[in-house]
């Protein structure tokens, strides 16, 4: 729902600069396979130069947005995540925060698709890997982190960048400025996929919405990424599942789920329940906030 709220889509970056507490964040263009030109809000948190050396670390997070609405009003909170695992992991450590506007959202042309989101999520973490690095930088750590069907999103690319054959000497296509394909992944209140949501929600078997998995046109399939993933011979990702407590959209058994699956192809994960959080509430309250700068903290 691009447009959701009303006026979404003509909301400015510098409409919230007094919330994101002195974090910069700026505007950046990138164009996706297809040619679709992309949004995304871009941000970081370094020590000084003496305190940054050579062997500094970078971790670099994309951020993949749940359905409704615009990035800027996700800007305050996401803010106060880099603020604070900048605190925790000291100023020895660059945290760039990449968040994406899928096509259609914000100020993104083109029209939203599950195969078009797909475009724009691997655009993004181009950007991360090219944009981000120079030769003479050490590889950047990147952690894909995605907010509901964003949780869709990052599986998808964490899926579709894993499963890159390595060449001869180790290295993975072009992608030397990568520690690893991804280092962690973040996903917040995740679903399963869209399909398991209409069984999820409409268990009854004379309802007929349960039986629409056919003619789905997005499916999100967040189990079937993560099977991908371990199937890979590459390192696998740290994964963290934030559950909303309160969550009124999804229900409690998608995390649950999505954490038996990983279990079960002996993935590192680990489910934090926020309390009483709603469904976009779960980073913004301190609980769920410590838990992400806790988890990004091990890779600073």
């Amino acid at each position: 729902m691009p447009s959701v709220p009303p006026f979404s889509r003509s909301e400015r970056i510098e409409d919230y600069t007094k919330q994101c507490g002195g974090i910069a964040w700026k505007e950046e263009r990138i164009k996706a396979a297809d040619g679709v030109d992309i949004a995304l809000a871009v941000a970081s948190v370094t020590g000084s130069k003496e305190e940054m050396g050579k062997e500094a670390s970078h971790v670099a997070i994309v951020y993949y947005q749940g359905n409704g609405g615009a990035l800027p009003a996700r800007l305050p909170s996401l803010s106060m995540v880099l603020k604070a695992v900048h605190r925790a992991a000291g100023s020895s450590t660059r945290y760039t925060l990449v968040a994406v506007s899928y096509r259609g959202y914000w100020t993104s042309r083109g029209r939203p698709s599950e195969r078009g989101i797909g475009l724009d999520a691997a655009a993004a973490i181009e950007y991360a890997r090219s944009r981000l690095h120079t030769p003479a930088d050490p590889p950047i750590r990147l952690v894909l982190w995605g907010q509901s069907i964003g949780a869709g999103v990052a599986t998808s690319a964490a899926a579709a960048l894993s499963s890159i054959v390595p060449k001869k000497n180790g290295s993975r296509n072009g992608d030397s400025a990568l520690a690893s394909p991804v280092s962690g992944l973040v996903l917040e209140t995740p679903f399963v996929s869209v399909r398991a949501m209409l069984t999820a929600i409409y268990p009854q078997k004379w309802l007929p919405y349960r039986y629409l998995g056919p003619f789905l046109r997005n499916h999100w399939d967040s189990q079937s990424a993560l099977l991908k993933i371990a199937d890979t011979k590459s390192s696998c990702p740290r994964i963290l599942i934030l559950q909303a407590g309160n969550d009124e959209l999804v229900p409690n058994g998608q995390g649950v789920q999505l954490e038996e699956t990983c279990r079960d192809l002996s993935l590192h994960v680990q489910r934090i329940v926020v309390s009483g959080a709603l469904h976009n509430e779960a980073a913004a309250k301190g609980q769920g906030r410590r838990a992400i700068v806790d988890f990004l903290h091990c890779f600073g």
